[in-house]
């Protein structure tokens, strides 16, 4: 039999990123916990990408609509430490961001004392063009669609794409 905890692991699965539909919640490191009380109400721990961020309002209320359209009684938490980190965003959603046209973000970003401050990629590192691989790349703007990635341009297809930050 399946626990209202293992239940709401699974539909949680299904709510997409407001800003980038293609991968989940629990794909970007979003959805942190789910607990159940001894009441049977469950809480939902996520944490924002950075704070501040304007979606989630809006991931806080597709959770709890989610859950409650399956009889499941829940209060959503916001936890802001430990910081959400590029770390957190699993192998399946880095492939799902750059199908999407989205440069992932490299690894280890938190484990190299980075949390403390946002960072554009280091003098020598290239971020690979989600269109056609290259690294002949180049960062346009420090702030892309959204302010937890950075605009760049491809100097050999010239498509511009997101980079998603790393921290």
């Amino acid at each position: 039999m399946t626990t209202a905890t293992e239940q709401a692991w699974q539909l949680l699965e299904q709510v997409p990123d407001p800003e980038i539909p293609v991968v989940s919640i629990r794909e970007l490191g979003i959805l942190r916990e789910v607990n159940e009380s001894a009441g049977g109400e469950l809480e939902v721990v996520i944490t924002p990408t950075y704070n501040g961020c304007p979606a989630m309002d809006q991931i806080e209320h597709d959770v709890r609509a989610l859950l409650q359209s399956h009889n499941l009684r829940a209060r959503v938490v916001t936890r802001l430490a430990p910081a959400w980190t590029t770390d957190w965003i699993t192998p399946e959603a880095r492939t799902k961001l750059r199908e999407f046209g989205i440069a992932p973000p490299g690894q280890s970003a938190a484990s190299v004392v980075q949390f403390a401050r946002r960072r554009a990629p280091a003098m020598g590192e290239s971020v690979p063009c989600p269109h056609c691989g290259s690294h002949n790349t180049t960062e346009t703007s420090h702030f892309g669609s959204t302010a937890c990635k950075a605009l760049y341009k491809c100097l050999d297809c010239l498509e511009p794409f997101d980079h998603f930050k790393p921290y």
